[in-house]
């Protein structure tokens, strides 16, 4: 994120995030994040007491995702026989890095069948390894592959089905998932919820109405880097925080080029990329010989006008049309504005403005209908403003958070910068955060890029103080999951929403009872500890943002958000009365 850091200027930075987590855990400070908001139970200390305890003599403490989150109690329970739909990109990630303790996988359904290929052979590097390397090649010829959902749904009793993991294009969530809700499936859907805020309300009525769990692969509310970083933003080191910059820079500007081999692959009359770009992939012979246009129709859910791909192109490029994908701000600013979310406190925004094109790609070269360039400006209340729900009355306390993604520059990382009067945060690519002291008017060496800091917990509250030498050690460690790949980092959230997922599928199971929503007086979910974090109403949240802002792009217009927006049982959404061509 930050321009000019060295290498030692991050060493820096990240062994203050480490110190200061472990000053505020001593101090017993770290309370914000009470795992799913129940009361401490003494002969059962949470993951609070546990990090206070170890941390008492200046240990670093390996906390692992499930104590943190609650869920350690797992061992003896069978795993949650699920099924994948959407083997592609996404589908293959989640697979490669799920916990088959959990989930076990026993049927996958794509369309294409080069995805039903893919996601067994999985691939020589990166996240997606594959079912035959994470089950092995004999257990893995007994997941049984579906080239429709109807059809795998006709099985759902013969393969013993209790949840689906929807990895689908866009356009389709909706209409998959009260499927499969119908047939009486729990569902842990990927992001973006829905196409739009209306669909988005109905999932979530619907997953209500049957008493079923719905989650949203939002997979920051499960990351520990985030929450073990909302806790110490949450002490109040930063100060007053009045801005927060995030951003997801990628450079898709290099020319597309094949092997021989691979040319041999690609069906006949379908252009070619131009440049290399995952959103814009060539068309295999294989899924054009089994996918002409008569079969997609034959596919596609009800409407095919909503539902259906009117060619094989129009499905491999999904990410590319307004139909079928909500562009940047859905596929990546919705996991920074989640982010943004999260840090002030789920606080609803106020307004956006910004400004989004085609700015890049055109006829010939990799063309689109979504954009490649965008740049997103938010408003939202500050701790004093009146909207903020604490009482304020400070209008003037207005937070700016920016978001920006371009397709031509690939400099700086993807990440969070956390501004604040006192201090300044980084989180950079999910994987490390930075923590620095705002410099003192008159006094040397006493913040900056290369001070070290320890936090002291007198006074008016904690607050970072400049040292020579750090203080008691650094504070609780993330532990790594037993065979998470190397590519997710110790601190994603990708394995621990759906070893939750499982966990609260389970807890619902021995209350036998439906899947409850229900809420007390203050508004809270009465069931919060075995609902998962990033629930309907939670993801629909994120929806609004990334689709409200395509909508500001697109008309050039300031728009000031709605408090029935954010009600799923209020018809009111922002196309209502903002709809553009990309709504």
């Amino acid at each position: 994120m930050a321009l000019d850091l060295t290498p030692e200027q991050k060493a820096t930075g990240k062994a203050n995030f480490e110190q200061a987590a472990g000053d505020l855990a001593r101090a017993g400070k770290m309370n914000t994040m009470a795992v799913g908001g129940s009361p401490v139970d003494p002969q059962k200390p949470d993951r609070r007491d546990f990090i206070k305890v170890g941390l008492a003599a200046g240990a670093v403490v390996p906390v692992s995702a499930a104590v943190y989150y609650g869920y350690q109690s797992w061992k003896g329970n069978k795993a949650v026989r699920t099924a994948l739909i959407g083997t592609g990109d996404e589908g293959g990630v989640l697979i490669g890095d799920h916990n088959p303790e959990f989930n076990e996988f026993v049927a996958v359904c794509d369309v294409r069948p080069s995805n039903l290929d893919r996601i067994f052979d999985g691939e020589p590097a990166g996240p997606r390894k594959g079912l035959n390397k994470i089950y092995g090649k004999d257990t893995a010829k007994k997941i049984e592959r579906y080239d429709d959902v109807e059809k795998l749904l006709a099985d759902k009793s013969k393969l013993g089905l209790e949840a689906v993991v929807i990895a689908t294009p866009l356009n389709t969530h909706d209409v998959i998932a009260k499927k499969c809700m119908d047939a009486g499936l729990h569902v842990l859907c990927e992001k973006l919820m829905a196409r739009t805020i209306g669909k988005c309300k109905s999932m979530t009525q619907y997953a209500k109405e049957k008493g079923l769990l719905l989650s949203v692969g939002h997979q920051r509310h499960y990351s520990t880097l985030y929450a073990q970083a909302l806790e110490v933003i949450n002490a109040g080191v930063l100060g007053d925080i009045k801005h927060i910059r995030a951003q997801w820079p990628r450079n898709n500007s290099f020319l597309f080029s094949a092997t021989e081999a691979e040319k041999a692959k690609f069906a006949p009359g379908f252009d070619l990329p131009y440049y290399r770009d995952g959103w814009c992939k060539p068309i295999l012979k294989q899924d054009a010989d089994a996918l002409p246009p008569e079969k997609l129709a034959q596919l596609a859910f009800g409407d095919v006008n909503q539902y259906g791909f009117k060619d094989v192109k129009e499905l491999v490029r999904w990410r590319l049309y307004d139909k079928t994908g909500g562009g940047l701000m859905a596929e990546l600013g919705s996991h920074q504005l989640d982010a943004s979310s999260i840090i002030l406190g789920h606080v609803h925004p106020l307004a956006v403005s910004g400004i989004g094109g085609k700015f890049f790609y055109g006829p010939g070269r990799n063309d689109r209908e979504s954009d490649d360039g965008v740049w997103v400006t938010y408003e939202f209340p500050g701790p004093k403003h009146p909207k903020a729900g604490k009482g304020g009355t400070d209008e003037s306390d207005i937070v700016i958070v920016t978001y920006s993604s371009f397709n031509t520059n690939s400099f700086e990382d993807y990440g969070e910068c956390v501004m604040g009067s006192r201090g300044t945060m980084i989180l950079s690519k999910e994987a490390e955060v930075y923590l620095y002291k705002e410099p003192e008017p008159g006094k040397k060496d006493s913040g900056g890029r290369d001070t070290k800091v320890t936090v002291g917990t007198g006074g008016k509250g904690p607050a970072m103080e400049s040292t020579s030498t750090w203080g008691g050690g650094g504070g609780a460690a993330i532990s790594k999951a037993p065979g998470a790949s190397a590519w997710d980092s110790a601190v994603r959230g990708y394995r621990t929403e759906m070893e939750h997922f499982a966990y609260c599928l389970r807890r619902w199971q021995e209350l036998k009872q439906p899947v409850s929503y229900e809420k007390d007086k203050d508004g809270h979910l009465k069931h919060a500890d075995i609902i998962p974090r990033c629930h309907g109403e939670v993801a629909m949240a994120d929806a609004i943002l990334a689709l409200t802002g395509n909508m500001a792009m697109d008309k050039k217009e300031r728009i000031v958000f709605e408090e029935n927006w954010f009600k799923t049982e209020s018809p009111e959404v922002p196309e209502t009365k903002h709809a553009s061509k990309k709504a």
